[in-house]
């Protein structure tokens, strides 16, 4: 499940040049001996402290510089000593270490303190002072050195005793003949002393961003940070109350602080593990365990501080699985990215997605002989190296001595995704390792395109949606969620993120994991004291996180429903006169379209933004109004310039995103410039390709999310060849099919005028809007297209005499009226309203002889038509 590059081996980087200067100690070729070589410490800069006993049976103190690759002898011993924690300062001059006594055979009789603690001058090797022998443990540690002072001699040194207690000192140094650094006034220092922390039971220490965190209990447990700031003074920044049990920590726990190869703790005595990580975009998180109850439970906690809540599972383990072999094992955390890798070895592998955690479907979890954690070694072995400031995490083997960068393999993501749910598992279950599969791969690993080229290959082979989620709307969203995620915490419950969120009845499969419990519980926010208040980077933007998401969840609604705009786009379509805000619509979509414009140079393969999409522009300039509406509005303190180039690369990567959907599926299928001739049959490639533009239509319509200008008329194209007739007018009538005017127009210039193609084109100008079918017509070479413009040319004329005569054209004033022949039925109207206004001359008289009068009409009318004489 993980992938490891080897970044460190102790057996070739470090034991041949020891055998080499051991040979050469020796006087001999090649040094035969055992050197029993220990790493000591790993220091914040990535060099590697290590002892080993040479030739002459003393012990030596190395160092292995990761930039240079070059190993270097730091001290000799007189005689062999069991070194339990070591430090190099970073001028190189001082060397702090801890040696654990014999307090057996031969000096059973001596008062000696177990534990004796020295600073010693090697630069020269000159002189060395006892800082501490006493009864316990101690674990020392330099604290960073700023880089601009240099020229100041001075080291700062922390002391962490087993009692509970944590000194600083402050050693100041001296230069002597110009390249002699000792200490000043040794027989001073333990006055410099200074008691930073005591009463302590854990205690970890973060050496690149120079922070210890300790952890008290008196009523309750209480986390504290200590920052130790540039120039080396430090204080108390964070307080977090935890709840625990009780019995947690028996004897004290160190955490990066060096490798004690000579003390073992009992498993009795690890009751809790715990470890904290950061991230720099200011998310804190605290990873507990417990031991395995007598109910077969693993039980593990991750609070995100950032969040204010904590999430709590318990794993049944499976009767396979040894109740001795794991009784008293802990599961490693692993923050890799944000996701927090929770592995138990033989029994599980979690990947906790700490982003987007509100439904366990987007965490990965797999069980039994699912889980590949990838690094053949024993956890128990495995120690975790974590650094905030890169943004990187290495596994140090003890056993092997070898030091491993730790990421998450794509290849076994694409294997889950891949694989075929029938063969595997059932889709309640293959489902969601789906779906928290797809959206690390497009989430995290989304930057590589060889990766994007390859799940686009897997949506082509997977076209129907899944049982519990449409793979396309996942494939979208994810991967614009991509383009942001880094930006901000906040983004994280403002910005669409997975089509799940939306469905009104989500499947059971996405809420639940089999074996597997969770809850969610509302966490004790944490107080931020000191400088912590003030501080720019990582402090500032955790306060940030923590209050804004106290905002966010009193907030109905927060997140962005892509949706919610459905109803304004359906009232922009209707309008035919342009307003202000059809103006201010159509500058966002201009907006976008320029920035598609750049990223799509010379990129002409499938044939879109070509042409103007009334429908989609309007979508377009609409989806950038309404995202930018809810962003101002929920993250006023990214400022309005941040928030509109933030939208509108958003939607510009939207369009450019299913382009490139498209191209992709267009060299698979190999597809050229004929899929636009009306004239050829669909072949099974031109299906498929149809196929797959349906189901983007499909998601995209389900999102209301716009389509790149084009997109409809290179889909009704492939709908000609593709589709019988019948079922083609079905998809037009249904509203699926749009049929805009530049795949009308070619219709009627591209197909001749044979019974087929008539019908065909007698169809579409049927179901053809009123303005767009006058048009149309002007493009047909065709009798009836000859007697629509005559009908038009003619009516033209016909309104311009009623103007002049003033008479009014009311086409519908009678019942009856019939507009099939416009000259006829407008003749027959001047006729009628003639006749109403014309003067009855016979009105007002009496006594009219009727039979005289039909008698004389029909003479007249006769002599009129010429068939009699007067």
């Amino acid at each position: 499940m993980l992938k490891f590059k080897p970044e460190f081996d102790l057996h070739t980087d470090v034991e041949s040049d020891i055998l080499e200067k051991e040979a050469a100690v020796c006087r001999v070729k090649e040094y035969s001996g055992t050197v029993d070589i220990c790493i000591l410490n790993i220091e914040n800069d990535g060099d590697v402290l290590y002892s080993w006993k040479g030739a002459t049976g003393t012990t030596r103190i190395g160092k292995y510089d990761a930039v240079a690759k070059q190993n270097k002898l730091l001290y000799t011993f007189d005689k062999p000593v069991c070194v339990s924690s070591c430090s190099l300062n970073m001028e190189e001059t001082l060397l702090a270490v801890s040696l654990a006594q014999n307090t057996r055979g031969e000096e059973r009789l001596q008062p000696i303190s177990k534990c004796l603690t020295l600073l010693i001058e090697i630069h020269p090797i000159n002189n060395t002072k006892v800082l501490k022998a006493v009864d316990c443990r101690v674990k020392v540690q330099f604290l960073k050195s700023e880089t601009d002072r240099r020229s100041v001699l001075e080291s700062h040194l922390l002391l962490l005793t087993e009692d509970g207690y944590v000194d600083l000192y402050h050693v100041m140094l001296t230069r002597h003949e110009g390249y002699k650094v000792v200490m000043s006034n040794p027989e001073r220092l333990s006055r410099t002393a200074e008691r930073i922390v005591e009463d302590f039971c854990w205690t970890q220490w973060d050496g690149h961003t120079q922070r210890l965190y300790y952890l008290t209990h008196t009523d309750k447990f209480l986390l504290r940070c200590v920052q130790f700031y540039p120039k080396h003074n430090c204080e108390t920044v964070l307080e977090l109350p935890l709840e625990l049990p009780a019995y947690s920590f028996h004897a004290v726990k160190f955490v990066n602080l060096g490798f004690d190869h000579h003390h073992v703790e009992t498993p009795e005595k690890q009751r809790a593990n715990m470890k904290v990580f950061t991230n720099r975009i200011g998310s804190m998180y605290v990873c507990c365990s417990q031991p395995i109850n007598d109910n077969r439970e693993v039980i593990y906690t991750v609070i995100l501080v950032h969040k204010g809540y904590s999430k709590t599972f318990r794993v049944t383990l499976g009767s396979e699985q040894s109740t001795q072999k794991i009784a008293w094992l802990h599961p490693l955390f692993i923050p890799i990215g944000y996701y927090i890798v929770v592995y138990l070895q033989g029994c599980f592998l979690h990947c906790i997605n700490t982003r987007q955690q509100e439904m366990l479907c987007h965490s990965l979890f797999l069980s039994g002989d699912e889980e590949d954690f990838g690094l053949h070694s024993e956890a128990g072995n495995i120690t975790v190296l974590h650094s905030e400031e890169e943004g990187t995490t290495t596994l140090l083997d003890l056993a092997s001595g070898q030091i491993h960068t730790a990421e998450l393999s794509s290849t076994c993501l694409l294997q889950i995704l891949q694989s075929d749910p029938h063969l595997r598992c059932p889709s309640s279950k293959a489902d969601p390792q789906r779906l928290a599969a797809l959206h690390c791969l497009l989430v995290y690993l989304g930057s590589d395109p060889d990766l994007q080229l390859k799940i686009i290959e897997w949506l082509c082979d997977n076209v129907n949606p899944l049982e519990s989620f449409d793979q396309i709307q996942e494939f979208i969203l994810a991967s614009l969620y991509r383009i942001t995620y880094e930006k901000s915490l906040s983004l994280d419950k403002v910005l669409p993120y997975s089509s799940v969120f939306d469905k009104k009845e989500v499947a059971v499969c996405l809420l639940e994991l089999p074996g597997v419990l969770c809850t969610t519980e509302l966490h004790t926010e944490p107080v931020f004291k000191g400088k912590a208040r003030s501080l720019q980077g990582f402090w500032s933007e955790l306060q940030w996180n923590t209050e804004w998401t106290k905002y966010l969840e009193a907030v109905p609604n927060p997140r962005y429903r892509t949706s919610c705009i459905q109803t304004d786009w359906n009232k922009l379509k209707s309008e035919t006169r342009p307003s202000s805000h059809t103006h201010h619509i159509e500058e966002n979509t201009k907006k976008v379209l320029s920035m598609v414009d750049t990223w799509c140079l010379d990129k002409k393969l499938v044939p879109l933004f070509q042409e103007d999409d009334r429908q989609q522009r309007v979508l377009i300039g609409l989806t950038v109004d309404k995202l930018r509406e809810h962003l101002n509005r929920h993250l006023p303190r990214m400022g309005k310039k941040k928030i509109d180039s933030l939208v509108v690369s958003y939607v510009a990567k939207l369009l450019e995103l299913i382009r490139h959907m498209l191209e992709s599926v267009w060299l698979k299928h190999k597809l050229g410039p004929r899929v636009l001739c009306f004239t050829q049959q669909g072949s099974p490639a031109d299906w498929s390709v149809f196929h797959f533009m349906c189901r983007i239509l499909e998601a995209t319509r389900g999102l209301c999310l716009p389509l790149p200008p084009g997109y409809h008329t290179l889909l009704a194209v492939l709908a000609v060849r593709c589709l019988p007739l019948h079922t083609f007018l079905q998809y037009i009538d249904q509203g699926f099919l749009l049929l805009t005017e530049t795949f009308v127009s070619r219709l009627m210039t591209d197909l001749d005028n044979s019974d087929a193609n008539e019908k065909l084109k007698f169809s579409v100008l049927k179901r053809l809007p009123g303005p767009m079918e006058q048009r149309i017509y002007h493009m047909w070479d065709h009798p009836v297209s000859s007697a629509s413009i005559s009908r038009d040319y003619v009516r033209t004329l016909l309104e311009k005499h009623n103007k002049n005569k003033g008479l009014a054209f009311t086409s519908r004033d009678k019942p009856g009226f019939r507009p099939e022949f416009l000259p006829l039925t407008y003749l027959a109207k001047i006729l009628s309203d003639i006749e109403e206004q014309a003067v009855n001359p016979f009105e007002g008289q009496e006594n009219v002889d009727s039979r005289f009068v039909e008698e004389t009409a029909l003479k007249q009318t006769l002599i009129l038509l010429g068939f009699e004489e007067k």
